[in-house]
C-alpha cells in the first residue's frame, strides 16, 4: 500500500459546496422542466419516450451526482471528479431529451395549426 499525504489528494471545501450548489439548482431545473412538460395540454404519445427517457435518466444520473457530493468522502478528488462526470453525463441526457421534448412539441403544434380541423 502506498501512503500518501491526505491532504494531497482533497478538494477545497468551498469549491465542492459551489459544486453541490450548482448541481442541485440545475437538477431542480430539470426536475421543473419534466413537471411542466408533463402538465402540457398536448396529449401524451408513445413516441414523446424518445424524449422521456433521456430525461429521466439524465436526472437519475443528476440526482445520483448530488447524493455522492452530499457525502463528506466527496472531498477525494477521485470520488469529486467521478461525482463530476455522472453529473456531466446526467446533464447530456437531460439536455438530449429536452431537445427533443421541443422538436416534438414542436411539430405537434405544427402538424395542429396546418391541418384544418386538427
Amino acid at each position: 500500500m502506498d501512503e500518501q499525504d491526505p491532504k494531497e489528494d482533497l478538494v477545497e471545501t468551498a469549491f465542492r459546496n459551489g459544486t453541490v450548489t450548482t448541481v442541485g439548482l440545475l437538477l431542480a431545473f430539470s426536475l421543473g422542466f419534466i413537471t411542466h412538460w408533463a402538465a402540457n395540454p398536448i396529449p401524451w404519445r408513445a413516441y414523446h419516450l424518445v424524449a422521456v427517457v433521456p430525461i429521466l435518466a439524465g436526472i437519475a444520473l443528476q440526482m445520483r451526482a448530488l447524493a455522492i457530493l452530499l457525502d463528506i468522502a466527496s472531498l477525494q478528488r477521485r470520488i469529486f471528479e467521478r461525482a463530476n462526470r455522472i453529473f456531466i453525463t446526467g446533464l447530456i441526457f437531460t439536455a438530449c431529451g429536452v431537445g427533443a421534448a421541443i422538436l416534438l412539441d414542436f411539430f405537434e403544434i405544427s402538424v395542429r395549426s396546418a391541418v384544418p380541423g386538427a
